[in-house]
């Protein structure tokens, strides 16, 4: 199992698709179903390898990606979606805080 590279409230950037979002969970390896796996991980990345839950930049959705598919992302723009707000606090110019969870 690899260990885990990225941080919650990180900027990241897809390798294949390019798309910019926050990192907003992680699962130490796949979490969902093997339907699901079939259907969207077209590459096949590896399921014990951790995984991000990750909102994406400019829309509403959310995605959820393979460690090998990220990458950090230099830009320190902060990313556009409506579910920002719920799961942040502020956002320091390159990271965004989490809020307490209760």
């Amino acid at each position: 199992m690899k260990q885990v590279s990225l941080n919650i409230g990180q900027l990241v950037q897809h390798k294949l698709f390019g798309y910019r979002g926050v990192i907003y969970d992680v699962d130490a390896e796949f979490q969902l179903s093997e339907a699901w796996y079939e259907q969207m991980a077209k590459s096949r990345p590896p399921k014990d390898e951790p995984w991000y839950r990750v909102l994406v930049d400019g829309s509403d959705y959310e995605t959820y990606v393979a460690q090998c598919n990220l990458e950090p992302d230099e830009s320190d723009q902060p990313i556009e979606n409506p579910y920002i707000d719920a799961l942040f606090t502020h956002f320091t110019g390159n990271r965004y805080i989490a809020g307490d969870i209760n």
